[in-house]
C-alpha cells in the first residue's frame, strides 16, 4: 500500500516532513495586558501539536494598533520576542517547524482596544460586526480612513515584526491578507472607497499588500515568507464578494509568480456561495493553474478529502484547524488511521489550559 500523499515530504522553497499543516487559529491565551505568548501555555500547546509539517501560530498583531481581540499574542516588542523564543525552541526540540502569522485587523477593533481612538481601515466604512473587548464583545464602529502616512508607518510595522519573528526563533511568517481583516479591507469595493493610488483599480487596491511585501523581503528571506487568502468570503467580517473580487485575487496571485515565497494559502469559501453571484465555490481548483509555487488549502478538510487533492495537484500541502484543536496527534493518527477527538467548541476562546492543552493523544489501536 502507498503512503498516503498527506505524509509525504515535501521540498520547494519549503522542506517539511508531511503535508499536513497546523492553521493558524485565534486561541486567545496570551498575556492580555502585554500581548506576550507564554511558555507554559502556548509553549506547550504548539509542542505538542510538533509532529505537523509546519505550525503557523495565531494571528500576531504588527503593532498597539493591530489589536481586535483579547488574549492575542504580539510580535513588536522584545518582551513578546522573548516570550516566543521560548515556543519556538519547545516546536524545534521536537522535530517541528513553525512559522507566525503576521496580523493587522483594521476596522475589526474596536476603540476599547485604541484609548478610545477609532481603529484603522482602508475607508471609513462600519464592517456592521463585532470585536472581542475585555469588556465582552461589541458592535464595531466607522473605522478611520488610513492616511498615506498611516499606510507607511503600516508598512514599517510589518517589516518590524518579520525582523522580530526571525529573532524570536520562527522558521518564516505568513502575512494574514485574508478573513475581513486590514488587507482584505483594501481589496474589495465594500470596504475600500478610495480614490487615491490605493483604491480605485485593482493594482491600486493591492498596492499596499504588494508594499508590505517588498517590505518584508528587503529584510528576511523570501522563501521564509507565506502569505494567505479567502478569495470567496462572503457575508462576514462585513466583507461581500463583488464582480472584481475574482479578478483581484487572480491577478494577486499571478504577480505572487514574480515572488519566491514559501507558500500561498487559500482558504475554500466558509459559507455556501453557490448562489452568490461572482464567487467561486472551488478555490484550489480554480487558482492551482495560476500559481507556479506552493499552493496550501484549507476549511472543512478531512483526512480523506486532504490526499485527494493533493494526489488530484489542487494543492500541495493541507493545512487543518478545529482537528488539531482536540488532535494535538493529528498526524500521528492519520498514520494510523485512528478515530479523531470530537473538539469542544465552548473552549476556543477561554482561558487556561482546558480545550487547550489538556487534549489526549490517541492510543495506538487502528479503528
Amino acid at each position: 500500500m502507498s503512503k498516503q500523499a498527506l505524509l509525504t515530504p515535501y521540498s520547494k522553497n519549503i522542506s517539511l516532513k508531511n503535508r499536513v499543516v497546523m492553521a493558524p487559529m485565534t486561541r486567545s491565551r496570551a498575556d492580555n495586558k502585554a500581548h506576550v505568548a507564554t511558555d507554559e501555555l502556548q509553549g506547550l500547546y504548539y509542542e505538542q501539536r510538533a509532529s505537523a509539517g509546519l505550525i503557523i501560530t495565531e494571528g500576531s498583531q504588527v503593532s498597539e494598533k493591530a489589536v481586535g481581540y483579547i488574549h492575542t499574542p504580539g510580535i513588536y516588542s522584545e518582551e513578546q520576542v522573548e516570550g516566543w523564543k521560548k515556543v519556538t525552541k519547545r516546536v524545534h526540540d521536537k522535530g517541528g517547524k513553525i512559522f507566525i502569522q503576521l496580523w493587522h485587523v483594521g476596522r475589526i477593533s474596536h476603540p476599547n482596544f485604541h484609548n478610545g481612538e477609532l481603529p484603522l481601515s482602508a475607508s471609513a466604512i462600519n464592517p456592521n460586526a463585532q470585536s472581542f473587548t475585555p469588556e465582552g464583545f461589541k458592535d464595531t464602529v466607522t473605522p478611520k480612513e488610513m492616511t498615506i502616512e498611516d499606510i507607511k508607518t503600516t508598512v514599517k510595522d510589518f517589516q518590524n515584526a518579520a525582523v522580530n519573528a526571525i529573532k524570536a526563533g520562527f522558521d518564516g511568517v505568513e502575512i494574514h491578507s485574508s478573513n475581513g481583516y486590514l488587507f482584505h479591507q483594501f481589496f474589495t469595493g465594500c470596504s475600500n472607497t478610495r480614490t487615491d493610488e490605493y483604491g480605485g483599480t485593482i493594482e491600486n487596491k493591492t498596492r499596499f499588500f504588494f508594499e508590505v511585501l517588498d517590505a518584508m523581503k528587503a529584510v528576511i528571506p523570501q522563501e521564509k515568507i507565506g502569505v494567505r487568502f479567502n478569495p470567496s468570503l462572503n457575508g462576514m467580517f462585513g466583507i461581500t464578494v463583488d464582480k472584481q473580487t475574482i479578478p483581484t485575487f487572480e491577478y494577486i496571485i499571478k504577480k505572487l509568480n514574480d515572488y519566491n515565497l514559501a507558500y500561498v494559502h487559500l482558504s475554500e469559501p466558509f459559507t455556501d456561495v453557490s448562489e452568490v453571484p461572482f464567487a467561486v465555490t472551488e478555490i484550489a481548483k480554480h487558482f492551482r493553474p495560476l500559481y507556479n509555487g506552493t499552493l496550501m488549502i484549507n476549511t472543512n478538510f478531512d483526512q480523506a478529502k486532504g490526499n485527494k487533492v493533493i494526489e488530484d495537484g489542487d494543492a500541495d500541502l493541507v493545512a487543518y484547524g478545529k482537528p488539531f484543536i482536540s488532535n494535538p496527534d493529528l498526524v500521528e493518527r492519520f498514520e494510523n488511521n485512528l478515530e479523531l477527538t470530537a473538539w469542544n467548541q465552548d473552549t476556543f476562546y477561554t482561558t487556561g489550559v482546558e480545550g487547550y492543552t489538556d487534549y489526549p493523544k490517541a492510543s495506538k489501536k487502528a479503528v
